[in-house]
């Protein structure tokens, strides 16, 4: 049942709707014949012809008539269709060359050529979200790939191919498992709830103007829940134009409480052409993925040796019950078990198909594409997804009216295995253990201490997800520099997953006492957004003004059952919930999540030298209580290009271009669970009542998020070499999050806000540079560095909360507390360390080390190099930390399965300098061990240079392929991980012992009809 607020809220929201139509149909049927009638009489159509300074047409140039927002394209030609007056002046715009204005005059037909500037700032445009900004003057901190980077790339997830593109963006691949969410946080961490199922750091994902849950999908599987299910896996990589990152308050503010970490712009390809004709584009690759690194352990020869000098330190004599892996029969097998657990080759295909016409008002983009992988695991498992995208614009012939239609839809289906220790297997079964199968094909339960650890296989996961994202932007110019504007969103993404365990997975033996069941997780994610918007732009002489007003009105709806069926007599009705013995509902959830906001932004430039950009926010959430429900939020930038003035020029003639900006501001966060002010009760399972689950808090208010910022980005030699140095600050007070309670009161926690303040300063530098750039050959290089620092700056009675074992006041967030370790015994020969208190026992009060387990610095170095029609990209990206050594991972020298080859090099006597105690399987080594790794001695250096991307790629002559009607055509390799260099012993320095990054080679074709 609705409650009133709801109702109301959702009145009052018609209300504004009707008149908001009422308002729009009026204006529309006063000036319909403006938008579509209006006669062209005094224009003349006018056939032009763009080429570069060798005569090749450039395909995409932007045409505009100057002073007004009319405009064109080139075709894949150089040829573009306008009509202009005779007096009309056209601005001809290409990123990489320099700009040109020419007037029509009486001429049909103009042939135009664009001289190169491959640094040519004005040419880049930045979407800032609300309203785009040229590259050269924009005052907020945004970074930005293009499609080039993107769209080869055999990734799921749009953020893996930011990895080492960015500065101050930190993305981190959990877990090779294709479909999984990355990691990604912009200028480090601001709340310190930062835990997958409740994080207060995740950026803000917008795409095509709709607002995405940036929250990883939750998952029941084992191997899926390390980082959960990414909600933007269903995107087709291929449609995507451009990703923009914003990272300061000049950027962020305009977004309020949902820019507090930043935002992730991600904008679609757009139909082109303007000669009616249609337009093919096709893209195929295919490949093989393979796991990048595994772990160095030991052959049976060793492992046999190591177990057998363990007894023999012990003083024990090894018998079947204590070393029942001394006695299987075939002790000369050898079992490669990381090759049999994840050492298979998966198959890679990706086909893409776009159409895309249009003329002098209309065009559309029709795509599709296809993605299937296999697994490196055993059996048959593998992902599919199927994507189609619609974008369609359409403009009145003056140019007045615009509106533009977008719409994404994806399927993916990832079949699984549902696993606790399929990692843990890999590393630790030893190396002579028995056989997997009997000979009739049956598993083999004998022998084995752990159980059959294929029987994992028999547990399937499927795990099913279908997304539609749709976005239409209107826009009417009913006067000269003054539009309204309207953007309408929606969005609907449905996850469902399957876990069947048949009876066929637990030993025979025990067939009596277990059942067959299955697990259920249902997830809907629904929302809707309208943000009515006017904007104003006007020029007062050397003055340009801009500004921009707004109202958001957004509604989130998230549904979550989680169900589990138990006892199926037929294997093969196992998942039909109908056929179950008894249905438990766990979690049945529906939650409504209401945000309604107003702002603005008001844009100052004189004579494009000096700019001041203000940018403010009211945000109201429902996510707090009635007394705390809304916050202002805003921002002032401000930027001076001073390689304008004349005494620069004069003083530094070398400089060719100079920007010194800055900024500061405020957002704010509301991600908190949804009712956390309210006392809330749930029902006792079956008759009875309900028990209280929370504490009412009604007074508990936003994070509070301060950002300062100050940047030089510095142009030398016409901007062949470009450098870019930014300074930031970021305060994040008033945190909220669950205040823990003493048990007693019948409640872990309140939710509240704590007296903590989270710090976060760093440096990024962005260099790029021209090497060469002649008519067959050139050569860029682009460099990005990032030195990034958390502290927590305070925290009034940290040592009174639970989080006194995590976190300390004047050190990162990141850390690890540890014990002092203190060598090997040398009478023992086992692992010590300090018992600092000496009470005679190792608790917290004895965890002294602090390790930062951030990032010191972390960036990435990218190469394009250019002959003729043979092209040469790669990427390095590098990073260095500290992260838990591998020891972490594995048990005592001595004992039981597998070991690091580093066991060989295991204490011996009081003259041996080593860091491995000795053999031993006794309980005192194992709680040596345990200590130990709980020390400083399992922090290591993870550090890594990683060769992310390298690609190679020919464009055939276009004389070629003339004869064959085909207007490009590009053949290409590219490679993903193809090594990685490291001191680090696990499988991966960035995600510790899970699946590494998949090293990756496809080959494919790209053809333009």
């Amino acid at each position: 049942m609705q409650n009133k607020h709801t109702i109301r809220n959702r009145c009052i929201l018609l209300t504004l709707l009707f008149i908001f139509s009422i308002g729009t149909y009026t204006l529309f049927g006063n000036i319909k014949n403006d938008i579509f009638f209006e006669s062209a009489a005094y224009q003349h159509r006018v056939k032009g012809t763009v080429t570069d300074s060798n005569g090749v047409p450039i395909s995409g140039a932007t045409i505009k008539i100057k002073g007004t927002s009319t405009g064109t394209f080139t075709n894949e030609k150089g040829v573009f269709f306008v009509s202009a007056s005779p007096s009309d002046v056209l601005v001809v715009t290409y990123i990489g060359f320099k700009s040109l204005e020419v007037t029509v005059g009486t001429s049909e037909e103009l042939s135009l050529v664009l001289e190169e500037d491959i640094t040519n700032l004005d040419a880049v445009t930045v979407n800032a979200g609300y309203y785009t900004v040229s590259e050269k003057e924009r005052t907020g901190s945004i970074s930005r790939i293009t499609s080039k980077d993107i769209e080869l790339q055999p990734v799921i997830s749009p953020l893996l191919a930011l990895q080492g593109r960015m500065p101050g963006v930190e993305i981190v691949q959990r877990s090779g498992i294709t479909g999984l969410a990355a990691h990604i946080q912009i200028r480090g961490q601001n709340s310190l709830r930062n835990s997958r199922t409740d994080n207060g750091n995740l950026p803000l994902f917008i795409v095509d103007g709709v607002p995405i849950n940036s929250s990883p999908i939750r998952s029941s599987g084992a191997l899926t829940d390390v980082a959960g299910i990414d909600p933007l896996s269903s995107l087709n990589l291929s449609n995507i134009e451009t990703i923009e990152i914003l990272k300061d308050a000049d950027a962020t503010a305009i977004y309020g409480s949902r820019g507090a970490n930043g935002v992730v712009l991600i904008t679609t390809k757009k139909g082109y052409g303007n000669d009616g004709k249609l337009r093919f584009e096709t893209q195929l690759y295919s490949g093989i993925s393979i796991v990048s690194n595994r772990m160095e352990l030991l052959n049976p020869t060793q492992y046999i040796a190591m177990r057998k000098k363990a007894f023999e330190n012990d003083g024990v004599a090894p018998t079947q019950r204590n070393a029942p892996d001394l006695f299987w029969e075939d002790q000369q097998r050898y079992t490669d078990w990381q090759e049999v657990f994840f050492g298979g080759t998966s198959e890679v295909t990706d086909t893409n198909l776009a159409i895309s016409s249009g003329n002098e008002t209309t065009s559309f983009l029709l795509g599709g594409s296809y993605h299937r992988e296999s697994t490196v695991f055993p059996g048959d498992f593998g992902y599919n997804k199927v994507t189609a995208n619609l974008n369609l614009n359409h403009s009145s012939i003056n140019q007045k009216f615009h509106i533009n239609l977008s719409t994404n839809y994806g399927i993916d289906n990832n079949k699984l295995f549902n696993s606790v220790n399929w990692i843990n297997y890999a590393l630790t079964l030893p190396p002579n253990g028995p056989a997997i199968y009997n000979e009739d094909g049956s598993l083999n339960w004998t022998d084995w201490i752990w159980g059959n650890p294929f029987s994992e296989l028999y547990k399937p996961q499927e795990i099913k997800t279908n997304s539609l994202l749709s976005n239409m932007g209107i826009s009417y110019e009913f006067m000269e520099g003054l539009k309204l504007k309207a953007n309408l969103g929606y969005s609907n993404l449905n996850n469902e997953e399957v876990i069947k365990t048949p009876k066929l997975a637990y030993n025979p033996i025990y067939w009596d006492m277990v059942n067959s069941s299955s697990t259920h997780s249902f997830v809907k994610r629904l929302s809707w957004i309208i943000e009515p918007q006017i904007q104003y732009e006007r020029n007062f002489g050397k003055l340009n003004l801009e500004t921009l007003a707004g109202l958001t009105f957004q509604n989130s709806q998230n549904y979550l059952l989680l169900s589990v069926g138990t006892g199926y007599s037929d294997e093969n009705l196992i998942g039909n919930l109908a056929a179950a013995d008894e249905v438990q509902v766990n979690v049945n959830k529906n939650i409504e999540y209401n945000y309604n906001a107003i702002f603005g932004r008001l844009g100052l430039n004189w004579d494009k030298r000096y700019f001041i950009n203000l940018t403010g926010r009211r945000d109201g959430s429902s996510r707090f209580g009635p007394n705390k429900r809304f916050a202002n939020f805003g921002a002032i930038g401000s930027a001076w290009i001073f390689s304008e003035e004349e005494f620069i020029k004069r003083l530094l003639p070398f400089l060719s271009f100079g920007k010194l900006r800055g900024s500061y501001g405020t957002t704010g966060s509301d991600q908190i669970p949804d009712y956390g002010y309210l006392d809330t009760y749930e029902s006792t399972p079956g008759p009875g009542g309900l028990y209280p689950t929370q504490l009412t808090n009604p007074d508990y208010s936003w994070e509070v998020n301060k950002k300062l910022e100050t940047a030089l980005q510095l142009g030398f030699i016409k901007d062949r070499i470009n450098l870019g140095i930014n300074w930031y600050k970021n305060r994040s007070s008033n945190q909220l999050v669950g205040y823990p309670l003493p048990a007693i009161t019948g409640f872990t926690s309140v939710q509240a806000n704590l007296p903590a303040t989270v710090q976060n300063t760093g440096w990024e530098i962005a260099l790029s540079t021209i090497n060469f750039n002649t008519k067959d050959f050139s050569w860029q290089t682009f460099l990005n560095l990032t030195f990034p620092e958390t502290e927590l700056v305070a925290f009034k009675n940290l040592d009174q909360t639970s989080y006194r074992n995590k976190y300390k006041v004047g050190q990162p967030l990141n850390i690890a507390l540890l014990y002092q370790y203190d060598g090997i015994d040398p009478e023992t020969g086992l692992y010590k360390v300090k018992d600092l208190n000496e009470d005679g026992k190792y608790d917290f009060d004895d965890r002294a080390i602090i390790k930062n387990l951030g990032k010191k610095y972390y960036g990435g170095i990218s190469n394009n190099i250019v002959y003729k029609g043979l092209s040469l990209q790669f990427l390095f990206e590098f990073v260095k930390q500290d992260n838990y050594a591998h020891l972490s991972a594995l048990t005592a020298p001595g004992t039981y399965g597998n070991k690091s080859t580093d066991v060989l090099h295991a204490w011996t006597g009081s003259e041996n300098v080593t860091d491995i105690q000795k053999l031993s399987q006794l309980t005192t080594a194992n709680l040596a061990y345990s200590n130990a790794i709980k020390s400083n001695l399992t922090i290591g250096d993870a550090s890594f240079l990683r060769l992310k991307t390298l690609s190679l790629s020919y464009q055939l002559p276009p004389g070629f392929l003339s004869r064959y009607n085909i207007k490009k055509c590009n053949l290409f390799i590219h490679t993903q991980n193809l090594f990685t260099i490291t001191n680090y012993k696990g499988l991966d320095p960035q995600g510790g012992q899970v699946i590494p990054p998949l090293q990756t080679v496809t080959c494919g074709i790209k053809l333009n009809l």
